[in-house]
């Protein structure tokens, strides 16, 4: 009897030791288009969504994109990538932010790669960085949404934002002239970088406000009703270089006050090239 006694204590002694192992998080889980967030998120039981396959990934882990589907909207929260690679992946949101970051530190490190993020004419911002974050969005297409395609407003000093081999289209208010394909926006200093983007037929093309430093390169601006690129308020900073600003309103804007420096960029067949203000050559 006494040894009896024994055995069911030591079960129970193990039970929360079982029950942490059967929900820890894993550094890699896996959705489908035929998925179940019921599912653990394994490779061979994948979740369906991203919002359910971010609560059983740890921080600092992927979330891998097993074949093509539509996997919802999504609150990041920590540091992880978002990874499709070879598959037609999307995000379909209307009404509201398809992809939201949040995350505490400006050292936490978000990756958003090979998506499709669509908001269907009423959807509010594509991506949209709140909190802080270092945010790389990597070959992706970010359309149809009515304010941003991306709203980087980080609230965290030294938040950064990189986006390279991205196409931004069709984003805005077209009736309320409101919107853009990307506003750099943030509360504290902060830095954003644009390598290979293609700015089309926004309401505005790239606009930097704020204490931001923005970096642009080898990007193309056009048919973006207002400005392809623009610095609008002090103290924004704004460096362009091998790009492209042709056929929007204007090729490009230097607000009073903010600093915009051009070099070996193709500024043409805009409404107007440049508006006056702190632009220089380099």
């Amino acid at each position: 009897m006494k040894r009896l006694f024994l055995s069911v204590a030591a079960a129970f002694l193990l039970l929360p030791a079982f029950g942490a192992h059967a929900h820890a998080q894993a550094p890699r889980t896996w959705v489908s288009g035929v998925g179940n967030d019921a599912n653990p998120c394994r490779r061979t039981a994948p979740c369906r969504t991203f919002a359910g396959a971010i609560l059983k990934t740890a921080a600092g882990g992927e979330i891998k994109v097993l074949d093509s589907g539509e996997f919802g909207a999504v609150t990041i929260t920590k540091p992880i990538t978002l990874s499709s690679e070879g598959f037609d992946a999307s995000v379909l949101e209307s009404n509201t932010n398809a992809i939201i970051v949040n995350v505490p530190n400006a050292t936490d490190v978000v990756v958003i790669r090979g998506l499709d993020i669509e908001g269907m004419g009423t959807g509010l911002s594509g991506i949209t960085v709140l909190t802080g974050g270092t945010v790389q969005v990597e070959e992706c297409t970010i359309h149809d949404f009515t304010e941003s395609g991306i709203n980087f407003a980080p609230a965290v000093a030294d938040s950064q934002l990189h986006v390279v081999d991205t196409i931004v289209r069709n984003n805005g208010n077209f009736a309320g002239s409101t919107g853009e394909g990307i506003l750099v926006a943030p509360t504290f200093t902060a830095t954003a970088s644009f390598d290979n983007v293609h700015l089309e037929n926004n309401v505005a093309g790239l606009k930097a406000q704020g204490i931001s430093n923005t970096t642009v390169n080898d990007s193309i601006a056009t048919y973006n009703v207002f400005a392809g690129f623009s610095a609008s308020a002090s103290p924004a900073v704004l460096n362009i270089e091998r790009s492209v600003a042709a056929n929007n309103g204007t090729g490009v804007v230097c607000a009073a006050g903010s600093t915009v420096r051009i070099g070996n960029t193709v500024i043409s067949d805009n409404g107007s090239p440049v508006t006056p203000g702190a632009c220089s050559s380099f």
